[in-house]
């Protein structure tokens, strides 16, 4: 059930709005089995967190969730307390040749990746040679396989400017050139794939391989926290133990996030998951019926409003806010320069009323600020 959210306007007097900027898209961060979780796992282990380095001195209760984990998704799983970090144990590791048959790689960044790839595009060039091509431009990737003898690819699976990875054409490129891809997944687990894996690890074998690395978010649609790196070996998998800082020093995550995340596997092994997955997609689906954006039709639960100038996005937003619907104003580098919307993020706990409810306001908020119905021409 959708959680209406208590906010101060300021000068006016607390109100109630429904939410609609989290990205808990399956609503798995409120469901029992997470919160109870979380609450076992710090009564059964007497702590919040251990800082020491993993090597040295494991909890049970992490490798634990790692198996389960790797069962679920068929990869070796290493636990990180965020996406940022699963990322950072990748991109040096990388840099260094080690993944790519002791050749430094050409590494190639997507021009639109997610804030946990792009600050590490200087550290890779550090080490290795660092590109930048056009969002999925695939023909030059594959010039750079064609002139360089190891090449890596960094792009995320559904960009968070909209859109989609060419995942089968990489993959092609991939059986080819032997290209190395590390694909971030930070909005797609648990809402794609039948055990919720994602979309990046659902459109790979059964058998990752030796050629793909996946970081991914435990956070958004699984409901709990944390981040996660997927990889195809177990020789990958020591390697990574080893050499990177994803659960090295105090970044492990804590015991709280794991018990909850082990709550939610026990979900993602039910079959509520596929309930709340078509509840979303259902969602979604009303959405698109009713506004047209430029995601209309992908099955990413976020949506934007284009309402021109920064000022009117401002105001559509308060707009919502007085009539009790809560969402975020959305900005450069999101969307191009001098150009804001509103964004939305829908859950499978939102009531189809509270959709179209919404829906309404939007337009009748747009007309209110701008003087002119949506689509604004």
């Amino acid at each position: 059930m959708r959680r209406p959210i208590t906010f101060d306007k300021g000068s006016h007097a607390p109100q109630r709005a429904i939410d609609f900027v989290r990205c808990s898209y399956l609503g798995l961060d409120s469901h029992p089995l997470v919160v109870a979780g979380a609450l076992e796992a710090i009564e059964a282990q007497r702590s919040l967190y251990w800082p020491s380095d993993r090597p040295h001195l494991r909890f049970g209760l992490l490798e634990h969730l790692e198996d389960t984990l790797s069962n679920m998704f068929c990869a070796h799983a290493i636990l990180s307390s965020s996406l940022l970090l699963a990322n950072l144990g990748v991109m040096r590791i990388l840099a260094s040749g080690r993944l790519t048959g002791g050749r430094k790689p050409t590494v190639v960044f997507d021009c639109l990746p997610h804030g946990s790839l792009i600050c590490y595009r200087p550290l890779v060039a550090d080490e290795a040679r660092a590109e930048t091509i056009v969002h999925n431009d695939l023909d030059a990737l594959e010039r750079l396989c064609r002139s360089n003898p190891a090449v890596a690819y960094v792009c995320d699976d559904i960009c968070s400017k909209g859109g989609y990875s060419r995942l089968t054409e990489l993959r092609r490129l991939q059986e080819r050139y032997g290209l190395f891809l590390h694909i971030s997944d930070a909005h797609s687990i648990s809402i794609f794939g039948r055990h919720g894996e994602g979309l990046a690890r659902s459109q790979f074998p059964q058998v990752l391989g030796h050629q793909t690395s996946i970081a991914a978010s435990l956070a958004e649609g699984f409901g709990a926290h944390g981040g996660l790196l997927m990889v195809g070996t177990s020789e990958h998998e020591a390697m990574f133990r080893r050499f990177s800082t994803i659960d090295g020093f105090s970044e492990s995550p804590n015991l709280a996030a794991a018990g909850a995340a082990l709550g939610s596997c026990k979900i993602h092994c039910s079959a509520e998951l596929g309930e709340r997955q078509r509840r979303l997609a259902q969602r979604i689906d009303l959405f698109d019926r009713r506004l047209a954006t430029a995601e209309q039709g992908n099955s990413l639960p976020i949506r934007t409003i284009n309402v021109g100038a920064e000022a009117n996005a401002i105001g559509v937003a308060r707009r919502l806010l007085d009539k009790g619907f809560y969402t975020s104003v959305t900005f450069f580098p999101t969307l191009g320069n001098g150009t804001a919307g509103i964004s939305v993020s829908m859950t499978s706990d939102h009531e189809a009323s509270d959709i179209e409810r919404l829906c309404d306001g939007i337009l009748e908020a747009v007309v209110e600020i701008t003087g002119r119905p949506y689509p604004l021409r």
